[in-house]
This record gives C-alpha cells, structure tokens and sequence, in this order.
C-alpha cells in the first residue's frame, strides 16, 4: 500500500480532501501536514481585516476535512524533502517516508527590497498577518495587485488613512479604471508608478528621493517561493518554484506532484492565484487514482478567462473577466455568496 504526504492545506489539497471524502483513495495511506488545524481561507482575508467577517466564518478546518478524506492529519510545518531517500523533514525534527508527496505548502511574500523583511507587515503567511494586523492612524502598502488594492480599502474602511505604492498595474484598461475610482473614491492616496525602494526605522517608506514615515507598512508584492523547494535538488523555474508538467507531476521526479503557488505549469502562462489551484485539485485527486491504477495521467489545461472579484471594503465589490467588468453591491453579494459557499463545502 503507497503513502500519500499532502504538504500544505491550500486550495489545491482541499480539493483532493473533499473529493477523497466523498470516495475514499483504494491502495493508498493518505497523511495531510499542515502548520495548523485551522486556516484563513484567502479569498476572505481583506473581508476580515475590514471587519465584515469574524475570522472563524473565513476559517477552514484542515483536520476535520482530513478525518473525513480518510487521511491522517499531521501538524507541523515541512522544512525540506529528500527525493532521493523519499523522505519530508519536519520543523520539530521528525522525519516522514513517502512513496508520492504532493506538495501545496504556498509562498512567501517577495522582500527583497532592503528593509522589507524587518520594518514591514508580510501579507504571508495569512494566518501570521491577521494574529498580527493592527489599526493606526498612517498605514502604507506596497502592492499594487488584487491583493494589495483589496487591503488598501479595507485599510481605509476599518478609519485608517492609506497609502497604497504601486509599480504598475496588471490589469486592463477599463478594470484598471475602475479600480483606480474605487481607491480614490474611498480617499486611498494610490501612488501609481512608484515603487517603493527601501524601507527604514519608523518605518520610513522610501521611493527614489522622496521618503513618508508611517505608522504601519502592510507588505503585499508578489509570491516567493519556499527555499527549500530549489533546496530539494528538484528542478524548480527561473524563481524558485517547483516546474511541474501538465499533468502536475514534477519533470524531474516521477514520485512528487506540486500545484497552487508552489508550482509553476511548464507551458502555461497563468497566475497564482485561488481559481487555478482550485482545478489543480481536481486534476490531482484524478492523478493519485489513475497512478494507482497504472493509467495514464489527466493534464491540467487552464481555462482561458478567469473571474476576479475584488472586494471594495464596504460590501461593494468590482468584477472582472476578460474584457467584461462590472461593479456594485449586487457584486459583492456575488462574492460572499460565492465565498461562503467554498467554506461550507469543505465542512464535510
């Protein structure tokens, strides 16, 4: 009988735990690691930090779906992997054989901006940043992501005054537009183009020769992978994340599968984000029943146009989807009903 290690609780592996409840996996031992029991569904992160949700209602029960996914459910926090020796090494020390480890462990916010790792707020990991978060007067952000406008106004609702730095926008024109009215309607002074370049004591904010003293810095730039991930001797993209091919399964170990921000797609072009690691799940509970019945693997294909909804910070939300966008309350109501949904789904 094969072990099965899931590293990481993330939306990828919450798939394959609710599709393993409803169908148990024959001729596998199946063990989840995850950091915590319990953990922030992402997609609700800004709707905590502005206050319209208790953090429980955003919180999914990692142990309690992995009891019902007939897996084994470990806490603890992966540190390395040894493909050779099929071995994960825990934090606390221990060690775990495996014969196929499917990794969903994350990312890590990008700091390489000097002073960012000591004098800022880090979005990730989110359960670390809700413990953490506070309300004062002066917040900056840096980001200028989905991410970082979602919090910037979430900020502003919860009375704080916000800056938001953005280096530039990765959305369309008329998205793009909408955005930009939103934050300013709400009074975000979003300083678009300017990145920040340095982060100092206070902390002292940065951008070319012009610096602003804050009372928090809220850091929300782009992912970074985990290093052990290059660590491991598995062959890992230009930034550190795992290279996977289409059907998920590393191209330099036949034993290890990766999705969700861990995981780089080779030949596919499309964002970390939430909604495809959600279809990595599915493609991956498919994999681990066709591998143990000798069959050739289901590719992941992405679909062509994602749907972002984006929280306004006030119950009012803007939607996007190729070249359609749309905003209002109706949009909102869209999103936690949407939201509220994918927690209740994985209370099996």
């Amino acid at each position: 009988m094969k072990r099965i290690l899931l590293v990481g609780a993330g939306h990828a592996h919450a798939v394959v735990l609710k599709k393993l409840a409803e169908r148990p996996l024959d001729g596998a031992r199946v063990a989840l690691i995850s950091p915590a029991a319990k953990q922030l569904y992402s997609g609700m992160l800004p709707g905590v930090v502005a206050g319209l949700y208790r953090r429980y209602q955003a919180e999914v029960d990692v142990a309690r779906l992995a009891e019902a996914g007939y897996a084994e459910f470990i806490e603890g926090a992966v540190v390395s992997i040894d493909p050779a020796l099929r071995i994960a090494r825990l934090a606390d020390g221990a060690e775990l054989s495996y014969d196929v480890i499917s990794l969903n462990a994350g990312s890590l916010a990008e700091v390489s901006v000097p002073g960012a790792a000591q004098h800022a707020l880090q979005v990730r990991p989110f359960d670390t940043f809700v413990r953490e978060v506070r309300f004062p007067p002066r917040v900056a952000l840096a980001g200028g992501g989905a991410a970082g406008a979602e919090l910037a106004m979430a900020f502003r609702h919860r009375g704080c005054a916000v800056t938001l730095y953005s280096e530039k926008s990765p959305f369309e024109n008329k998205f793009e537009a909408r955005l930009i009215e939103a934050l300013r309607s709400r009074g975000v002074d979003f300083r678009q183009g300017m990145a920040v370049t340095r982060l100092e004591p206070g902390p002292v904010v940065i951008t070319g020769t012009a610096q602003q003293e804050f009372d928090l810095v809220v850091w929300s730039t782009g992912a970074r992978a985990l290093p052990w991930l290059a660590e491991s001797g598995l062959e890992t993209d230009d930034r550190g994340f795992l290279l996977v091919d289409a059907t998920l399964r590393s191209v330099s170990s036949a034993e290890v599968f990766a999705a969700g921000d861990c995981a780089t797609v080779r030949g596919a072009s499309h964002p970390k984000s939430g909604l495809y690691s959600v279809r990595h799940g599915e493609v991956l509970a498919d994999n681990f029943r066709k591998m143990l019945a000798e069959q050739p693997l289901r590719p992941f294909r992405p679909q062509k146009r994602g749907l972002l909804l984006l929280s306004c910070g006030n119950r009012y939300a803007i939607a996007n989807r190729g070249g359609w966008t749309a905003e209002g309350r109706w949009v909102w109501r869209w999103k936690d009903w949407i939201d509220r949904r994918w927690v209740r789904s994985l209370a099996v």
